[in-house]
């Protein structure tokens, strides 16, 4: 949407940007690295809303209101406000392309800036692609228990604010959704658009039959009919039938009905049979109503005769996680083209960051294509030989190896931006799409099952473990953050 949003930030993010000026140092390259943190409900996730920010990045600009605003706290100084004035980012980015399947711990978004611009796009960054990359990953989980069924994205109403309702009905397309019921989503992206009517529409009118058969003449080639206004299988899916019979003998086509309450798996199987005995085996029947992943797996399971999914406040909110948890920490500094790699402590082991500049590579099987494992690595390693046996460690636990020895490599991040220009084309939503279901499915079944999945192994390289275990043991020991060469 066309907005400035410069001033999308922390107001710690400016008075950093400032301090770094009144010390000279607003032209040290930092990297920073984007990762998200493990949590018991993630098994794996899909990257989402590289495109919105890289937007958000390249039209970075202080205008007149927003200077003027930033004048009226009384924090700033002339000489910061001359240098937001004249405020454009300059630095490198590197990034998995979105749709990637991505795991804790990793970094999937690199910013590689002078330190007032690393600092200023944090706040802004964590909070497209927090978004985005958790309703992907949502939508995927939906997508994957509906299996071969079409998912509709149904959530607008439910969304946390239009921002949420429009992004997220990007991301759930990525995720798998073959539409959405957001009509503005739908403008700017190109999704395709699906809705019929509400119950407002049968409650409207004298009768049930007559409410269908109005719609049905509104729309001939769209006749999908909400059938649980009053009593599904006593009046609903009957008058559906009459209305259908109507229907075919003007030469339309009935596409079917939708079940929004009550018991979806015995109410469904109950309405297939009455479907198909009146001659309309083809009508779908489409299911919503408070659905995730869990209740489609169920249904599917009970063996529930539904076609199509309309999935709203759940996927949108990703209700069971409503936040991704996605940070983004300083892993080096660069001066004069040496870097100096830093690092976060903290007691709780999980929160040390990995210090260095890093990549990911992704281990496949040559043979299967599968993915097996994921490697993050100092790329001061240089490129790894695939020709040689490859064997990683686990991160903590050092005595768990495995070694790979038909392999192939892929790495991740991947060149988006150099020197503040775009060096990366953005792919379409659908080839994102596309893309995103490849990624997912290189997982093995046992990766992306819905109860107790196997974790996907995520390993450092020797030389970032023995790194980061020197700068803890030099930093305990009141030593400082060291220069890689």
């Amino acid at each position: 949407m066309d907005r400035n949003l410069t001033l999308l930030t922390d107001l710690y993010q400016l008075t950093m940007m400032n301090g770094y000026l009144k010390q000279g140092r607003e032209k040290e390259v930092a990297v920073f690295d984007l990762f998200f943190r493990q949590n018991g409900m993630i098994t794996y996730s899909l990257a989402a809303g590289l495109e919105q920010a890289m937007d958000y990045i390249r039209n970075l600009s202080f205008g007149k209101e927003e200077i003027a605003y930033l004048e009226s706290l009384g924090l700033f100084d002339d000489t910061f406000i001359e240098c937001l004035k004249h405020f454009r980012f300059s630095g490198d980015i590197y990034a998995v392309p979105e749709g990637t399947v991505v795991f804790p711990g990793e970094p999937i978004f690199s910013v590689r800036a002078p330190i007032i611009e690393a600092q200023l796009i944090e706040t802004a960054l964590l909070n497209i692609i927090n978004h985005q990359t958790l309703i992907a990953s949502k939508a995927a989980k939906v997508c994957y228990a509906a299996k071969n069924d079409s998912v509709m994205e149904f959530g607008l109403r439910r969304a946390q604010g239009p921002d949420a309702g429009i992004y997220g009905a990007r991301a759930a397309v990525i995720g798998g959704c073959s539409s959405t019921s957001n009509v503005l989503a739908g403008k700017m992206f190109d999704i395709p658009v699906a809705g019929t009517h509400a119950h407002s529409w049968v409650m409207n009118f004298p009768d049930e039959y007559t409410a269908f058969m109005n719609y049905a003449m509104a729309y001939p080639d769209n006749i999908l009919l909400l059938v649980d206004t009053y009593d599904t299988l006593k009046s609903g899916v009957p008058n559906a039938i009459k209305c259908f019979d109507e229907a075919v003998k003007m030469g339309y086509t009935p596409k079917g009905i939708r079940l929004d309450s009550g018991d979806l798996a015995y109410l469904s199987k109950k309405a297939r049979k009455m479907l198909d005995d009146a001659g309309y085996p083809y009508a779908k029947i489409c299911a919503s109503g408070d659905l995730d992943e869990n209740s489609i797996a169920s249904l599917k399971n009970q063996g529930a005769a539904i076609d199509l999914w309309g999935v709203g406040t759940k996927l949108i909110t990703s209700a069971d996680m409503p936040a991704l948890g996605g940070v983004y920490k300083l892993a080096a500094m660069i001066d004069n083209g040496k870097e100096i790699p830093k690092i976060k402590l903290s007691d709780n082991f999980a929160k040390i960051t990995n210090p260095g500049i890093k990549n990911v590579y992704r281990i496949y099987d040559e043979e299967t294509g599968e993915a097996r494992a994921d490697l993050i690595y100092l790329e001061s390693e240089g490129e790894y030989d695939e020709s040689r046996p490859l064997t990683i460690t686990h991160p903590t636990e050092r005595w768990k190896q495995t070694t790979y020895y038909h392999y192939k490599l892929r790495k991740l991040l991947v060149p988006i931006m150099k020197g503040g220009n775009m060096v990366y084309k953005m792919p379409k939503l659908t080839q994102i799409k596309e893309y995103a279901a490849k990624e997912v499915a290189s997982l093995s079944d046992e990766h992306k099952r819905l109860d107790s999945p196997h974790l996907f192994k995520v390993d450092l390289s020797d030389a970032l473990y023995e790194l980061k275990n020197t700068m803890i043991e030099e930093i305990r020991n009141g030593g400082k953050n060291r220069e890689v060469h």
